[in-house]
């Protein structure tokens, strides 16, 4: 073999050689990558324990938006593990966290439960964990914007509210300073101002009592409440109200119930209850004021004869400053705020306050509340008949239910 052809020799193995290293580099190389894109894949050592401890939603997301882990708490807005993230709104924030070292966050709609569940309002947070893994944190705020909505209505309201009545206050000085030379007219513009100035006293109150029901501190004086307590202490309040509107108040019912409570605010619940009818009641009417042992749960019912609610109207009596009849409310001083501070004081006790009604027959509103034992050996409070009989002397009936 002549010099030429070993150097070709030479010059070919050298060529499979090469292409033979070459080779075997770039398999290396796909080895190495594939290796790192499955351990980026892979959920790091330790996160499902983390998740299944943790009490907000929580997720861990592939590339192809395939959740691969989940904490129990995010199954309630149907994010199961093996599952593809649901939304375009979730997905669009997957893609903008991905890439980026911050943390991306974006304020959505996620529904909870399957349809016809009421969608939440969410805060998702997304951050990359490795190049293919996302964490997602899901914090549902529904009840939060809840609240904070109901504190702006409750302001503006509240402010419409008070403008009547101070405004009518500054009317009435004024007059009265105009016609300091007529006492007939200063008595009259006084009792007017007099009276406008108790309708913003009781408003003010009561304004002060919804807001400490609606607040998120725990009622403090919790104690076993006999009900016949409570109900003794309302007919009182309201006896003299009631006899001035010629309305007899009738008790009636089962004695020795308990319930766990305020008393001051069962009390004051109960008694706006009578309230209200003593004031759409008509003139020697009755007003029932009956208590009855239900499964756990003891049901307080105020029944009158007056000129009842519409059925368009039985949904909205409870809601702040509603008044179903306008003319009425504003001779008796109403201020639209008695039933919500009963719906608030009842749900407050874990209670709940039904109402029945028919235009021209009356009223009955009832309020469960969950009875408990009572102190061992507690005899029933049985004083209230007489104090109801001297408070309206002009009742005929005996005690009803």
């Amino acid at each position: 073999m002549d010099p030429t052809q070993l150097a070709l020799v030479a010059l070919l193995a050298g060529a499979i050689v090469g292409v033979l290293v070459t080779a075997l580099i770039v398999v290396a190389l796909r080895a190495r990558d594939r290796a790192r894109e499955q351990a980026d894949g892979d959920v790091p050592a330790g996160a499902r324990e983390v998740l299944a401890a943790m009490d907000e939603a929580a997720l861990i997301v592939d590339a192809s938006f395939l959740i691969v882990a989940n904490s129990p708490t995010a199954e309630l807005f149907g994010l199961r593990a093996g599952e593809s993230i649901p939304g375009d709104e979730l997905r669009e924030l997957l893609r903008a966290s991905r890439g980026v070292s911050h943390s991306e966050t974006g304020t959505l709609r996620l529904r909870r439960g399957v349809a016809p569940a009421e969608p939440r309002l969410i805060v998702a947070r997304a951050s990359s964990i490795t190049p293919r893994l996302t964490l997602v944190l899901v914090r549902d705020i529904t009840e939060r914007e809840r609240v904070e909505e109901m504190r702006r209505d409750f302001v503006a309201n509240t402010s419409h509210e008070l403008k009547t009545p101070v405004g009518a206050v500054t009317l009435l000085a004024e007059a009265i300073e105009s016609a300091a030379d007529d006492p007939e007219q200063v008595r009259s513009f006084a009792t007017r101002l007099s009276g406008e100035a108790t309708r913003l006293g009781n408003l003010t109150s009561r304004i002060m009592s919804l807001s400490r029901l609606q607040s998120s501190d725990e009622l403090t004086e919790l104690r076993d409440v006999a009900v016949d307590e409570v109900i003794t202490s309302a007919i009182e309040t309201h006896a003299i109200a009631a006899e001035s509107a010629g309305v007899t108040l009738v008790r009636g019912g089962t004695r020795g119930l308990y319930v766990r409570g305020d008393v001051q605010v069962l009390s004051e619940a109960v008694g706006n209850l009578i309230a209200n009818a003593i004031a759409y009641s008509p003139p020697a009417s009755h007003v029932g004021i009956g208590v009855k042992s239900a499964p756990e749960a003891v049901e307080i019912a105020v029944t009158d004869r007056g000129i009842g609610i519409p059925e368009s109207d039985q949904q909205r009596v409870f809601e702040r400053f509603y008044r179903a009849d306008h003319a009425r409310s504003r001779r008796t001083g109403g201020t639209g705020l008695g039933l919500s501070i009963v719906k608030h004081a009842v749900q407050r006790h874990g209670g709940e306050v039904q109402l029945w009604s028919r235009p021209g027959r009356g009223s009955t509103f009832t309020i469960r509340l969950p009875a408990v034992a009572g102190p061992e050996g507690a005899a029933p409070v049985r004083k209230a008949k007489k104090r109801i009989a001297r408070a309206t002397p002009a009742r005929t009936k005996g005690e009803t239910a």
